[in-house]
């Protein structure tokens, strides 16, 4: 946490709302995906640099209002509550808008696209309140909106990026995505990586038991195409494969475990809580991402913050590419960057150093949310300004 003096004298009313956070939160189980972990971590921050901060999250049997790490919770309705076909309305909507108006805040936040991004927007530019919107993936940046299923879901989006005041983006190619298909400015801000005890990077040598070792970590889900890495595992058997993340429900991700299993060269961890997530960059020579779509993976934070080189089909802004952080996948075959980066090599090291840096420089709690708090803190003062005007 920020022990510096607050970026302003006086505090602002700052409301975050992630309806799946409060597990990330309070530390409880739950649903914990990268959004969660990043509200939380804002929330925690800011809260920390003297600002009032409210999260709205669903009801998980918590009590309305309770502190966390000087955080105030508030919640909407419990996640199936209400009458199916109905509930929508209410009561998610008519709770969520109970909550925004009890927040009370100066400004409000969102982040990830989806129906919530247009209720917030509508609410706020009701009670006249600057509404800031942050992208979490690059479908979001697409007008064409492909992972979104119902033409409700696009609506609200789609008036939630017309009318945020600001919008923040993980990427130069998300920015002029938005600009090409919405025709919206927006700010680009990295994401930041939970800091932790780094110290400095060891020296490798050899024998040391990570080289060999490929790491795939997230959500088993087919938009990860874990399948990517059981062929790959199948042509290289001379390396070995960690298999990290909760598979989701469904044929696809239980075909998945059932086919992992059967590899000898690929041991199946399931979910990994977020004390012994180090361990498994720690292990590893290299970072494994098979996915379609992606926007800025924590987990290329993650692996770069421990100095471990990522193997991605995913290459945010060519940053992989243009300052050796590993290498980009555009041709399928991962078996030959692999091989590469799990060798004790001088090239390794050197590219594990590179990462540690461009992590430190970018990616670090206090580099991301200053940046954060001062969009907010602005947001808020031009609003003060406009009204007094």
């Amino acid at each position: 946490m920020p022990t510096d003096q607050p970026y302003t004298a006086a505090p602002t009313r700052i409301c975050l709302v992630a309806h799946f956070a409060f597990g990330a939160l309070s530390g409880r189980p739950g649903h914990i995906g990268g959004v969660e972990r990043q509200t939380s971590l804002m929330a925690r921050w800011l809260a920390a640099r003297g600002h009032h901060v409210t999260l709205i999250t669903w009801d998980e049997g918590q009590p309305d209002g309770v502190v966390v790490d000087g955080v105030r919770v508030l919640k909407v309705c419990a996640r199936d509550e209400g009458l199916p076909g109905l509930r929508f309305l209410h009561p998610r909507w008519t709770s969520l808008v109970q909550a925004l108006s009890r927040a009370d805040a100066d400004v409000y936040y969102q982040n990830c696209g989806e129906y919530v991004t247009g209720q917030v927007a509508l609410w706020c530019r009701s009670r006249g309140k600057p509404f800031t919107y942050s992208v979490a993936s690059d479908p979001d940046c697409d007008p064409a909106l492909p992972l979104m299923k119902t033409r409700r879901e696009r609506t609200l989006y789609r008036y939630g990026v017309k009318h945020a005041d600001r919008i923040v983006v993980q990427t130069h190619h998300q920015a002029q995505l938005l600009r090409d298909g919405f025709g919206v400015p927006a700010t680009v801000i990295p994401m930041p990586c939970p800091d932790h005890d780094l110290g400095p990077l060891p020296v490798p040598v050899a024998s040391d038991r990570r080289f060999g070792r490929v790491l795939w970590i997230g959500r088993i889900c087919a938009v990860k195409r874990p399948d990517r890495l059981l062929e790959t595992a199948a042509r290289c058997p001379d390396l070995q494969f960690d298999l990290v993340g909760p598979p989701e429900e469904g044929e696809y991700a239980q075909d998945i475990v059932r086919r992992a299993a059967l590899l000898p060269n690929v041991t199946v961890h399931g979910p990994a809580s977020r004390e012994t997530v180090p361990a498994f960059y720690r292990g590893a020579s290299c970072l494994l991402c098979t996915s379609d779509i992606e926007g800025f993976p924590n987990t290329f934070l993650e692996a770069w913050s421990h100095g471990v080189p990522v193997v991605s089909t995913i290459d945010p802004d060519r940053i992989i590419a243009a300052r050796g952080l590993g290498a980009a996948v555009t041709d399928g075959d991962f078996a030959t960057p692999l091989r590469a980066l799990t060798a004790h090599s001088p090239d390794w090291i050197d590219m594990g150093r590179r990462a540690r840096v461009y992590y430190e420089a970018n990616h670090t709690v206090d580099a991301v949310m200053r940046q954060f708090e001062r969009l907010f803190v602005d947001a808020a003062r031009r609003r003060v300004t406009a009204r007094a005007a």
